[in-house]
Order: structure tokens, then sequence, then C-alpha cells
């Protein structure tokens, strides 16, 4: 049995705009065992001081690409996956190092690496997987040169083909769901309209059927899980979710009436904007297409209405990031682009609690109550007033606890300086 204790902390408990200052939190075996008003007469094996800090569930990130270690697909070609996985490493600690105790990976990351992380062979956060990605022939996703008449790839033959895999049908969407779900994935993510980084597709595209869309659909909800959705424009996000799906993503083209639709039907929205943003400004030096940069550009210029819509309407949204490779450094600055439109409160909402409903695990992650697992960050200051805390590399955040484990605690170094 492992009692700790953060004692003199302000917490924001993932839901309420207050904060509880002058609180300690006791955080046993792993979970939060109480949230006390003063102080606390328990008995602990570590005591951290807060100091009045802010204390935070710990981050959420429902939009990443573990693998995805290069901006430019191509340059993934040739990596075997044993290469792949070693280029990921970096990237999936500093995710941690940022505050990121948890991440849904939407496309390439599978029960292995999440299992890894869940024993601790690999440092990050914990992982939610749902495997490739799936895309229709031709539709974002569908890696293949024009040149290329090959129908069979083999995902385990680089990193380019392990991050996708083509559907067409709804008989064969029935198989691969049931094989994809076989194989541990959490949910399921369909690619439902053209994308940015895809040659061949525009990004006003809609793709799959409608029976193709609620075959995946349903398959997933007989086994308790749900369908993520790649979209862009109004058309495919109100296919979508009509047919079934339950998180969209990315949703910059989206009007006003689509905001509504998703809200009526219970669907969450995932905005990446920070992808756009950055990627805008880094894509020609490393070596995006003309094309892929003018789609950029399209959708960046909607990524502020998407969020002016969705608060208009009451839409749901979570957090995400969808950064590739080199430009996974930005993560934290979709706190800042967010807060362009929204409260900090509700940035940070939709960071820790929304996306724990997002990922099935409401009541237990992002939120600092009785019972919840014992995910918690500590930051300097206070990010409701000031959100820019959060952006960086976690250069504001000094304590970090995962599932109870100390992964940082920068406090007691400064305390053993002054002795």
């Amino acid at each position: 049995m492992s009692i700790t204790i953060i004692r003199n902390a302000s917490v924001f408990d993932g839901v309420n705009e207050e904060l509880a200052h002058d609180s300690d939190v006791i955080v046993e075996n792993g979970t939060i065992r109480e949230v006390a008003q003063g102080r606390s007469k328990v008995s602990a094996d570590l005591e951290i001081d807060a100091g009045g800090r802010t204390l935070l569930p710990g981050l959420i990130d429902a939009h990443v690409h573990l693998f995805a270690v290069h901006l430019v697909a191509s340059k993934n070609l040739h990596y075997p996956l044993t290469l792949l996985t070693a280029k990921a490493l970096p990237r999936i600690r500093n995710m941690l190092e940022r505050g990121f105790t948890s991440v849904r990976d939407v496309s390439g990351a599978d029960f292995g690496i999440r299992q890894a992380l869940a024993e601790g062979l690999i440092v990050g956060p914990r992982a939610f997987v749902g495997g490739p990605g799936l895309t229709q022939t031709g539709g974002h996703g569908d890696h293949r040169r024009r040149t290329d008449s090959s129908l069979d790839r083999n995902r385990e033959a680089d990193g380019v083909d392990f991050q996708s895999r083509i559907v067409d049908g709804p008989e064969q969407m029935r198989q691969v769901v049931r094989d994809e779900l076989r194989k541990g994935a959490d949910h399921i993510k369909l690619m439902a309209s053209g994308g940015v980084g895809s040659p061949n597709d525009a990004i006003e595209d809609w793709q799959f059927s409608e029976e193709e869309i609620r075959m995946a659909c349903r398959e997933a909800a007989a086994k308790g899980k749900y369908v993520v959705a790649h979209t862009y424009a109004s058309s495919a996000v109100q296919r979508a979710v009509k047919y079934g799906v339950r998180t969209v993503e990315h949703c910059n083209l989206i009007d006003r009436e689509t905001a509504a639709i998703v809200r009526d039907h219970n669907a969450f929205v995932v905005p990446t904007l920070v992808c756009y943003e950055v990627t805008e400004q880094h894509g020609d030096s490393l070596g995006l297409s003309p094309y892929v940069m003018e789609k950029l550009a399209f959708v960046n210029e909607g990524g502020i209405r998407l969020l002016e819509h969705c608060e208009a309407e009451g839409t749901i949204m979570g957090f995400g990031t969808d950064l590739m490779g080199e430009m996974e450094y930005a993560q934290s600055m979709e706190f800042v682009i967010r807060a362009r439109v929204q409260k900090p409160v509700d940035v940070l909402r939709s960071a820790t609690s929304i996306n724990a409903k997002i990922v099935q695990m409401e009541g237990k992650l992002g939120v600092i109550r009785e019972g919840a697992i014992a995910d918690i960050i500590l930051v300097d200051g206070n990010p409701l007033d000031n959100i820019a805390l959060l952006d960086g590399q976690g250069e504001n955040i000094p304590v970090i606890l995962q599932e109870g484990r100390v992964f940082r605690n920068r406090l007691a170094a400064e305390s053993a300086g002054n002795i």
C-alpha cells in the first residue's frame, strides 16, 4: 500500500469553474482516495507541498498519431516497423512531458504499443488505440501512387501502409471492423472525407457509402465500442453523425447548421487547429507538395469559424492536435489557439472531463475526485486565468503523476537544494 498526499493545492476538478483552494489530495494505490479541504491528518509515504499551485487532472489529447514520425508520409516508406517504433518513442515520451497522461491514437497504433505503455516498458501517456484508419479505394489514407495498380497492400511492409487499411463495400467493412476489434481496438477510425495530406482526393469529397458507415457503427456498438470519423465539409460531417458516428474529427469547414446537427445526435466535434497553423508555417521547407499546401491553407482559414459555430450551438468539443512528425513540438499550442474563441475553463474541460467521456472513461480520467485514476498535474500559476501556462514543453508543470506514480517532481529537487 502506497499513499501520496499533495498538500495546499488549488484544485481544478475538470468540471467546475471555481478552484477548490487550500486542498489536500490523497492518492492511494493509483487512485484518488480523497479530496480534502484544509489539512488532512492521513500519514503518507510521500508528501508534496503544492504551495498554492493549481492542480489539474492529467491532460488528454483525443487525436494523435503516435507513429507519424515524419510530416511527409513518403519519408516513412522504407521504414520497417522496428525502426518506425524506435523513432516514435521520443515523440511518445514528449507527450507525457507536456502533461498529457492519456492520448487517443486515431490511426496507426495498436494493442502492442498500448500494452507496452501500460506495462511501463516504455515511457509515455496511456494510449487508447484503433489500429489502422479505414479508407475506401482512392480515399484519404490510400497512399498508392496513380501508377500503382496493386490492390492488396502489405501493412507489415513499411511505415506508410501500417497507418491505414483499404475497405470497399458493407460486407468487407463488417469483416475488417470485426477483425480490428478482435485485435483489441478501442475504437474504429473511418476516413469519411477527403484530406489535406492525401494525394488523390479533394477536401470537399465525402467518402464511404451510407451502408458502409452504418455497418462500421453497428459492429463497433456490438462490442461496446464506437466510430471516429475524419471529416471536413458539412456534407461529410452530417452524413457521419446521422449514420451513427460518435466523434467527428477536424470539421474545419462546417457551418452552424451542421454544428447543431452534431449536437442533436449527441456526437462530439474534436477540433485539431494547431496542426494546420504550424504545418502551414513549415510545410514548404519540409517538402509538402503545392497541392497539399493549397488544401492546408483552405482548411486553416476555416478553423476559428468552426469554434464559433460550435460555441453558438452548444456543440460539445473535445481536444485534439493531429500533429505529424516534426510538428509534434507544438502539441500544447492548441490551448492558446482554442482560447481565441473559448473561455480557458471550457478548453480545459475539453482536454480533461470531456475527452475522458470520449474515450469511455468518464469519471475515471479527466477529473480530480474520489475514486478516479490518479492522473494529476501541478501547474505554476492558474491556467484558468492564463491558459498559455500550458503551452511549451511542460516548463510550467513541476509535478506529474500518472496512475499515482510520480513521473516528475521538480519540487522535490527544489526542496533538496534549499537544505
